[in-house]
């Protein structure tokens, strides 16, 4: 098979997402860490081999059987619109499960660490049209997203690495059910990609409840191989370079991290997909 023709923007340079939706591009905007596919410069759909796909997402949560999707990928068309069509999904069911993906891959594909170094024009995703998303909302969760993690816990490398636990204090939060479902794969082998995909659940997710897990104490922190943030300490000491048992008092300066309100327009649509399967 060829590889896919390539282009960047202007000069050589490489595309932007917000460029991309300006000349109401269609196509797959390649970057480092993912692919975001776009239709007249939405974004349609996105990708990253950290981040589980929609077909993890459906059957390993027990939705769809994995006879039920290779059924529907082997299909001429749309898949998403054929389960659908064929009652395996409501339409609320599938937009919802799709935007959870969306968005989940598209932070990993456009956050730190990863950036744009191509556009394929023309290429579509094969799960097909379901609900586009603005590139401004696109970059404006992840952002959000990224500022979330860092106010939870502040060392990135716990994302990476195997997750590996220790014994905590006294003193440490108890642990939720869904923290207890990643810590009972937390082996010293799994990355928090790998267990994401056994538990069926977005990335994004798992690190959230990772990061708070470091912050608590319960998985230890690896100390980075060079600095993230110049003038930022490494992790608390512990034994094998883990956390100290309690996270540190949150930044309340005036440069501290401010949250701004979610996309109403966006939970609207997800209330009313719910709603409708009720």
């Amino acid at each position: 098979m060829s590889l896919p023709h390539r282009t960047g923007g202007r000069a050589g340079r490489a595309p932007s997402l917000t460029g991309l939706a300006d000349e109401r591009a269609s196509g797959a905007l390649l970057c480092d860490a993912g692919t975001v596919y776009l239709r007249d410069g939405q974004v349609v759909h996105a990708e990253s081999p950290v981040a589980p796909g929609i077909e993890v997402l459906l059957t390993t949560g027990g939705r769809l059987t994995a006879d039920s999707w290779r059924e529907a990928v082997g299909r001429t068309g749309a898949v998403g619109r054929f389960l659908v069509d064929s009652g395996r999904l409501s339409d609320a069911e599938l937009e919802i499960c799709h935007l959870g993906a969306l968005f989940d891959a598209a932070y990993f594909a456009l956050g730190h660490g990863s950036g744009p170094r191509g556009f394929q024009r023309g290429a579509a995703h094969w799960l097909g049209p379901v609900r586009p998303v603005g590139a401004v909302a696109v970059e404006r969760e992840t952002r959000r997203r990224g500022k979330l993690l860092d106010a939870l816990w502040p060392y990135p490398q716990v994302d990476t690495e195997p997750v590996v636990l220790r014994r905590p204090d006294g003193r440490a939060p108890a642990v939720t059910p869904r923290q207890r479902a990643v810590l009972a794969l937390a082996d010293g082998v799994r990355t928090p990609a790998r267990i994401a995909r056994e538990l069926g659940r977005p990335a994004f997710h798992t690190l959230i409840d990772i990061r708070r897990l470091a912050a608590a104490g319960h998985v230890a922190t690896p100390r980075p191989t060079r600095p993230e943030h110049p003038g930022r300490p490494g992790p608390p000491a512990g034994s094998a370079g883990s956390t100290a048992s309690a996270p540190p008092a949150p930044d309340r300066s005036p440069g501290a991290v401010v949250f701004t309100d979610p996309d109403i327009d966006l939970l609207r649509r997800l209330r009313d997909a719910l709603e409708a399967t009720l």
